[in-house]
């Protein structure tokens, strides 16, 4: 497990719902109604923001999550996954009776997904859950969640100083209301993806986007797929633009998540933004090439692999982008990806792992 941070205070809070995922890769065909399709592999990972949790575990940042399990199998063994195996606080956390555990099936094809989704309302509020007496470094959050009460928890999280890292899905609804930006104004960080930043600024390059979002949040970074990402640090005056780093995707699952992982990461060890710009690309290439969500998040044994395999076949342009792994990389990375495993024998009929209340 990682060490707390100076203080006593956890690096990342995180929050949100957890899902159990199974996640079917390498398909011989498209589903379609009617037909049956094949699956080469098949990864059952905890989901949700479960993706966020191991991300940043598994690059040793310490982890608090407040969330609610179910007390099913799916709920008990995404517990015992992120508690024993990757290292997740779950003091906040908190398990459900007789409530299911949202469950999402995700199928990859042709370079994209589809999903289904059973989830039913949680029953714990998310301030219930967070609680009070929040010392964090970092935190993450959504803004279409974002309550706007004097006590909401990101609110009172930012207020003692805990860097709050926004995210924003997409509007369904097609208005793209700037009001939903308004709690921006108490974040440190906002990263939509392309196509969100456009819409809510109503302009036509990430660039002018990001430079618009600019005017609202600290940083902003505007991710923008195969095309790499653009950031601006407002307080540094610092505008970055970098190319994803190439990669043989299988699965695009959290590969977000882990993204904002890795930004993280580099904030907190107060990088220079093109360094945590690109290791944060680095880190979401590696997670596309394996299936599985939060499986598939790189730890730095992962990152140390890659480092090794680049060297060596003397691809000088990523050599010298990537000069720095030499110094960030710890002596003896031993955290690696995990496999993609169900295992019953971990299930009983009486009692589920240890430490759940």
């Amino acid at each position: 497990m990682a060490e707390l941070a100076a203080g006593g205070a956890v690096d990342v809070l995180l929050t949100g719902p957890i899902f159990f995922d199974l996640i079917f890769t390498e398909l011989d065909g498209v589903p379609r109604p009617g037909t049956e399709v094949h699956a080469g592999a098949l990864a059952s990972s905890p989901g949700g923001v479960a993706n966020l949790a191991v991300a940043t575990a598994r690059l040793g940042l310490s982890t608090a999550l407040a969330a609610t399990f179910g007390d099913d199998a799916y709920g008990r063994w995404c517990w015992e996954f992120l508690a024993d195996r990757e290292g997740v606080d779950l003091t906040r956390s908190r398990s459900a009776s007789n409530w299911p555990t949202p469950v999402t099936v995700s199928i990859a094809s042709d370079g994209d997904r589809t999903m289904i989704t059973r989830e039913v309302p949680n029953p714990f509020p998310t301030e219930v859950l967070v609680g009070d007496g929040i010392t964090a470094r970092a935190a993450f959050a959504d803004l279409g969640s974002m309550s706007s009460g004097e006590r909401a928890w990101w609110r009172l999280a930012a207020r003692s100083g805990t860097k709050v890292f926004a995210d924003i899905g997409w509007d369904s609804t097609g208005r793209w209301d700037t009001a939903d930006l308004q709690p921006l104004a108490d974040c440190f960080a906002f990263m939509p993806n392309e196509s969100e930043a456009m819409a809510y600024t109503r302009t036509r390059s990430a660039v002018a986007a990001a430079r618009a979002l600019a005017e609202r949040v600290p940083l902003v970074v505007v991710t923008r797929g195969a095309a790499g990402a653009v950031a601006i640090d407002s307080a540094r005056g610092e505008e970055v633009m970098v190319a994803a780093v190439p990669a043989n995707g299988r699965d695009a699952t959290g590969a977000g998540d882990v993204f904002g992982a890795s930004l993280v990461l580099g904030t907190l060890r107060e990088w220079p933004l093109h360094q945590s710009l690109s290791f944060a690309a680095l880190c979401a290439a590696l997670a596309v090439e394996h299936p599985g969500g939060a499986l598939a998040a790189p730890g730095w044994g992962d990152l140390a692999d890659w480092w090794d395999r680049t060297r060596r076949t003397a691809d000088r342009d990523l050599v010298d982008r990537f000069s720095f792994l030499t110094e960030v990389l710890p002596g003896s990375p031993s955290r690696r990806r995990s496999e993609s495993t169900f295992p019953f024998a971990d299930y009983r009929a009486t009692a589920g792992p240890a430490g759940i209340p």
